[in-house]
C-alpha cells in the first residue's frame, strides 16, 4: 500500500470517527429532556433538575467547539505538512535517531499542551466554576499543567528512549522487549501509583480513628479482606465532586477516600461504596484489568513491528525521510479503529464488572446505602440520568444509574 492511500485512509478515519462521535453526542443531547424513571425521581427536584440540564447541554456545546477544533487542526497538520516541518526542525539539530525522536514528540506534546490551555481554562474557570464544582486556584491550575508535560517528559521520554534502542538492538524483535518493559512499567504503577505519583499532585493523611474507620474495619474483617492502609486525599482543592478508588494488590492494597466523599456521604454509605471497591478485589476484576492492558499492549507492539519499517507509513503523514518518530504517528492514526473496537469490549466487560462489584457489596453489606450513595453522587456531579444507549454503549465504563439501582433492587 502507498503513502498516498494511506494517506487517504488516515483521513478517512478521522473523518468518520469524528462524524461518529458528533452524531452519538448529538443522539445523547436529544435526551437531556426526557423525563426521570420514577427510581430517580428522588435525585433531583425541579431547581437541581433544571440546573443538571443546564450543566449537561453547555458541556455539550463546548464539546462541540472542542472537537470541531480538534479535527480541523489534526487535518490541516496532515494536509500542508505540519509534521514535515517538525521533522526538519529537530533534523537540523541532530542526526540521532532516539534524540530526534524525542524532540520530535516533544514539540508535539508542548504544542499540543499550549494549544489546549484556553479550552481547559474555559472548562475549569467558566463552566465548572459557573456550577460550583471549580475549587482549582490559577496558580494550581498551571503547577498541575507544568507537574505533568514533566512527567511526559521523564516518563514518556524514556520509555521512548528504550523502544529505540530495543529496535535498534534486536530488529524486528523489539517488540518483545519494549512489551516486557511494558508489563513492569504497568504492574509497577498499580502497585506504587498512589505511594509515588499520587502525592505529586494531592496530599494523603491516613484515615483519622474515629467511628468511620472502625466501621470500615469491621466490614473488611467480616469479608476476610486485609486492609491496613485507608487514606483521604484531599481533592476539594480542585473539585466538589467525590469519589473513591481502590489501588494495588497484595500488601499494597489501599483504599482512598475522597475528602468530599466524606463530607457527602454517611458512613453507612462510604462503607457500601467501599463494599462494592471490595468487590472489585474479590472477584479478581483488577487482576483481570491488569493482564488485559498486558495484553493489549503486546498485540499493539507486535502490530507496531510489522510497519514500524515501512517507509510508507511516514510519507503517509508527509514526511519525506522516513523515521520511526514519524512511522509511530501514522501507525497510531491508523490503528485508532482497532483501538476502538477493543476499547469497546473492555468497557461492556467494565460495565459487566460494575454490576458484579455492585451485587458483591449487596450480599455482604446492604443494597439501600449503596442505592442512596450512587444518588447522592449523581446529584453532586450534575451527571446525566438519561444518557442514550448508543452512546452508553460507545463510551461508558459504568451502567447508567437507573440501570445499577435496578440491579440491585432486583
Amino acid at each position: 500500500m502507498d503513502s498516498k492511500l494511506l494517506f487517504s485512509l488516515i483521513i478517512g478515519i478521522l473523518i468518520v470517527q469524528y462524524l461518529l462521535d458528533t452524531f452519538l453526542d448529538y443522539l445523547n443531547a436529544k435526551k437531556y429532556q426526557e423525563a426521570l424513571p420514577k427510581e430517580l425521581n428522588d435525585v433531583f427536584d425541579e431547581a437541581e433538575y433544571t440546573k443538571a440540564q443546564d450543566y449537561k447541554k453547555t458541556n455539550y456545546h463546548f464539546g462541540i467547539a472542542n472537537d470541531a477544533f480538534s479535527i480541523l487542526l489534526t487535518l490541516s497538520f496532515l494536509i500542508f505538512g505540519g509534521f514535515e516541518w517538525i521533522d526538519g526542525i529537530v533534523r537540523n539539530f541532530t542526526s540521532n535517531p532516539i534524540l530526534m525522536a524525542l524532540g520530535f514528540f516533544g514539540i508535539i506534546v508542548l504544542g499540543s499542551s499550549i494549544i489546549s490551555i484556553p479550552f481547559s481554562y474555559y472548562q475549569t474557570f467558566v463552566i465548572e466554576e459557573k456550577f460550583g464544582f471549580n475549587k482549582t486556584t490559577k496558580k494550581l491550575f498551571f503547577v498541575d499543567l507544568i507537574k505533568g508535560l514533566l512527567m511526559t517528559a521523564v516518563l514518556g521520554g524514556g520509555i521512548l528512549a528504550l523502544v529505540i534502542l530495543f529496535l535498534e538492538w534486536t530488529g524486528g524483535n523489539f517488540w518483545l522487549y519494549a512489551w516486557g518493559l511494558f508489563a513492569i512499567l504497568v504492574i509497577f504503577m498499580n502497585l506504587f501509583y498512589s505511594k509515588l505519583i499520587v502525592p505529586l499532585f494531592n496530599k494523603q493523611t491516613p484515615l483519622e480513628i474515629g467511628s468511620l474507620k472502625s466501621a470500615i474495619e469491621s466490614y473488611a474483617k467480616k469479608v476476610g479482606f486485609e486492609l491496613d492502609n485507608i487514606f483521604v486525599i484531599d481533592g476539594s482543592k480542585r473539585s466538589t465532586k467525590a469519589n473513591a478508588y481502590f489501588s494495588g494488590f497484595g500488601k499494597q492494597k489501599r483504599v482512598t477516600l475522597f475528602d468530599t466523599l466524606i463530607n457527602d456521604l454517611s458512613e453507612e454509605e462510604i462503607v457500601a461504596v467501599l463494599a462494592h471497591e471490595v468487590g472489585h478485589y474479590k472477584r479478581k476484576h483488577i487482576i483481570f484489568n491488569l493482564f488485559a492492558t498486558i495484553s493489549l499492549t503486546g498485540l499493539t507492539l507486535f502490530v507496531l513491528s510489522l510497519f514500524i519499517n515501512n517507509p510508507e507509513l511516514s510519507r503517509a503523514i508527509g514526511v519525506s525521510q522516513p523515521s520511526f518518530h514519524a512511522a509511530m504517528i501514522g501507525f497510531v492514526l491508523l490503528y485508532s479503529p482497532i483501538s476502538t473496537i477493543t476499547g469497546l469490549a473492555m468497557n461492556f466487560l467494565s460495565r459487566k464488572f460494575e454490576f458484579q462489584a455492585d451485587n458483591y457489596a449487596k450480599e455482604t453489606f446492604a443494597a439501600p446505602p449503596l442505592i442512596t450513595s450512587l444518588k447522592k453522587l449523581s446529584k453532586n456531579s450534575l451527571s446525566n440520568l438519561t444518557p442514550h444507549p448508543a452512546y452508553v454503549f460507545m463510551h461508558y465504563s459504568h451502567p447508567p444509574l437507573i440501570e445499577r439501582i435496578r440491579n440491585l433492587k432486583a
